[in-house]
């Protein structure tokens, strides 16, 4: 059996999926900070999907920049400034993982669970904003490793700060936390809340919910006309608001094309997707990635 899991900022979820492509047990835990917890939650998860069968081919998907050998860096959310986490975990289970970003990870799982896809872009909308693309099973990684960082492109130069220097980009307009931040009000769930407020008629969380459907139709648009993919898939914590989310931003799409006969032509709003519903993409995605040397993932 191959093992893959999920390392969220939260949760550490792994699933253990068998030569059939069929997800056999499932472990869930909170996601310790600092990289000897994050290790120790990653080993225990992976004895707790075996029980007493030897380890088999392991993935990994993790959050931050991932070079091809494993190393781990600027996880900042888990606390992680740098970490060799293939070796780590590989000393502690007696098998090397393939360890990938949690974006390009769950890309390759939303690719494998829509078989009929060859062209695929996971735009993932949490704390912050990321894409993974996919093609013929493959993750696109880029030069350096930053293929997908969708979220830093700035489409508002007048915008909101970002975090990493910019303005306007889109992350700072559709991630959970720049929201949560600009709407400055303690809440579990800040942008269902500010949802919620729009709908009664709130003026500043309408016009927070209009940066967000602005930001992620412009994710969307970039992201068909950088790679032409066939879907882009919304994942996250964000997407889980479901139509409220997709409506708008497919009539922001439509209305961009309306003047433009070539945005017209790419049927931009009919490619926008929801992950699939109830599936471990991001660990079933790192599963596919564990035992395959150049990173090609079979389908399910």
């Amino acid at each position: 059996m191959r093992v893959g899991i999920d390392v969220g900022g939260t949760k550490t979820l792994a699933v253990a999926v068998d030569d059939g492509g069929r997800v056999v047990a499932t472990d869930r835990r909170a996601t310790g900070r600092g990289a000897e917890a994050v290790v120790d939650g990653i080993c225990a998860a992976v004895h707790a999907v075996l029980g007493d069968a030897p380890p088999g081919p392991v993935g990994v998907g993790m959050p931050g920049q991932v070079s091809p050998g494993g190393v781990v860096r600027h996880a900042l959310n888990l606390g992680i400034g740098s970490v060799d986490l293939a070796e780590a975990v590989g000393a502690r289970i007696g098998v090397r993982p393939v360890v990938e970003n949690d974006v390009r990870a769950a890309a390759v799982g939303a690719a494998a669970l829509l078989p009929a896809t060859d062209s695929l872009a996971y735009l993932n909308l949490g704390t912050g904003v990321a894409a993974g693309i996919v093609r013929a099973g493959m993750p696109w990684r880029g030069a350096r490793g930053a293929a997908g960082e969708i979220g830093h492109l700035s489409v508002d130069p007048a915008g909101p700060v970002c975090p990493c220097g910019q303005r306007g980009c889109i992350e700072a307009l559709a991630g959970g936390a720049g929201v949560a931040a600009r709407w400055g009000k303690p809440s579990p769930l800040p942008v269902a809340e500010v949802f919620d407020c729009a709908d009664a008629g709130d003026p500043l969380a309408r016009s927070l919910r209009a940066d967000l459907v602005r930001g992620v139709a412009a994710a969307v648009q970039a992201l068909v006309l950088t790679a032409d993919v066939e879907l882009v898939v919304l994942g996250g914590g964000v997407s889980r608001l479901g139509e409220r989310v997709f409506a708008p931003v497919r009539t922001a799409l439509r209305a961009a094309a309306s003047g433009s006969a070539f945005l017209a032509s790419l049927d931009l709003a009919e490619r926008l997707a929801p992950v699939p519903a109830g599936e471990p993409v991001g660990a079933v995605g790192a599963a596919l990635l564990a035992g395959s040397p150049v990173g090609v993932a079979p389908g399910l």
